[in-house]
């Protein structure tokens, strides 16, 4: 990922000291991006709950023997997703979503290892120190924590349900997509800018990415209730520009967290307004961005909408083909980077 696709602009008021720094925060970034889209994967492949224990050094390894394999495999024969789901299911099958959760746990490994070991270099040598060095020592911290939130999520797949619980899972993934915007925040923040957007413009960069961000939320839903399985049509979900059914659940307020069609009609109306709010801010708003930077991550933001609208699109016909769906899953996150960029952008003033 580089300063171009970032939207960042160099400066020759960053030091030399920040380098490092800005490189480190910008890996991480990518780094937790990678893991996003690795989630997203497993959640598809149904793969999440292929390893049943929570073993942050020992299970860094995968079996590396038959009888390592075997036991595994028995530990998964015993959830009820496998009762329920993969009955009957070979072993090479199962060493298919083992990879996935393999993978993605130890891509988490690797991103507490980069969050945490050079910022130890960095204060050691002195090169952030201060309320800077708190800022950047909260990533680590939240890394760790989105950890543990990703075991918990796990665990309430292996008792009763045949799957995660779609609150752990959207929690689990807005976490993550959270950390990213802040690492990304950081990262900008060392790159000082001329130029400042007028308020206007800042308030309604900050509004959009509220949008956004509530818009990824609700695919967390979509995604831990596979809701993308129905109403595989577009404008129209059977039909109907509402589909019936929408109040199905009672109590009615559970129907926007429990019921597949009330979570479908929800994301797609998010995505709907996300697309036109976005676009309509593009047009509005070129002119008074502030700087040529802050317009830069305004078409940013204006192209990353349109290809993942029609990403949903896609994936939604498709009947939630994988490939399309981790496509539209990074699209998401690229989306989110946009905004957060316009946002931080439209200060015109760095803070690291």
């Amino acid at each position: 990922m580089t300063d171009a696709t970032l939207g960042i602009a160099a400066s020759p008021a960053r030091t030399r000291s920040d380098r490092p720094v800005f490189w480190w925060l910008i890996a991480t970034a990518v780094m937790i991006f990678g893991m996003v889209v690795i989630g997203g994967i497993t959640r598809l492949t149904e793969s999440g709950l292929s390893i049943t224990e929570w073993q942050p050094v020992t299970g860094a390894l995968p079996p590396l023997t038959a009888e390592a394999w075997d036991e595994a495999f028995a530990h998964y024969r015993q959830i009820p997703e496998y009762q329920a789901v993969h009955a009957g299911m070979s072993l090479d099958a199962f060493k298919g979503i083992f990879f996935w959760e393999w993978l993605h746990r130890l891509w988490g490994r690797l991103i507490g290892l980069v969050a945490l070991a050079p910022l130890v270099v960095f204060a050691i040598r002195g090169e952030v120190r201060g309320p800077r060095f708190w800022r950047y020592a909260a990533i680590p911290v939240l890394v760790g924590l989105q950890g543990a939130l990703g075991w918990y999520m796990v665990a309430s797949g292996l008792a009763v349900r045949t799957s995660v619980s779609q609150y752990r899972l959207t929690a689990h993934l807005t976490l993550a997509v959270a950390i990213y915007g802040y690492v990304v925040w950081q990262a900008a923040a060392l790159r000082q800018r001329p130029g400042k957007a007028s308020p206007g413009f800042r308030r309604a960069a900050w509004a959009l990415l509220g949008l956004v961000f509530l818009t990824l939320g609700a695919g967390g839903f979509m995604a831990g209730l596979k809701a993308g399985l129905t109403y595989n049509t577009w404008p129209l979900m059977d039909g109907a520009l509402v589909p019936a059914g929408y109040f199905a659940v009672a109590p009615w307020w559970l129907n926007p967290f429990e019921n597949v069609t009330a979570v479908q009609f929800d994301h797609r109306t998010l995505a709907e307004l996300t697309f036109v709010a976005v676009l309509g801010f593009w047009v509005w708003g070129r002119r008074r961005a502030g700087s040529q930077h802050a317009r830069r991550c305004l078409d940013l933001m204006a192209g990353v909408v349109c290809l993942q609208f029609a990403l949903g699109i896609a994936t939604l016909l498709s009947v939630v083909a994988i490939p399309l769906a981790a496509l539209h899953q990074a699209g998401a996150v690229l989306l989110f980077t946009a905004a957060v960029l316009t946002v931080q952008g439209s200060s015109g003033q760095g803070r690291g």
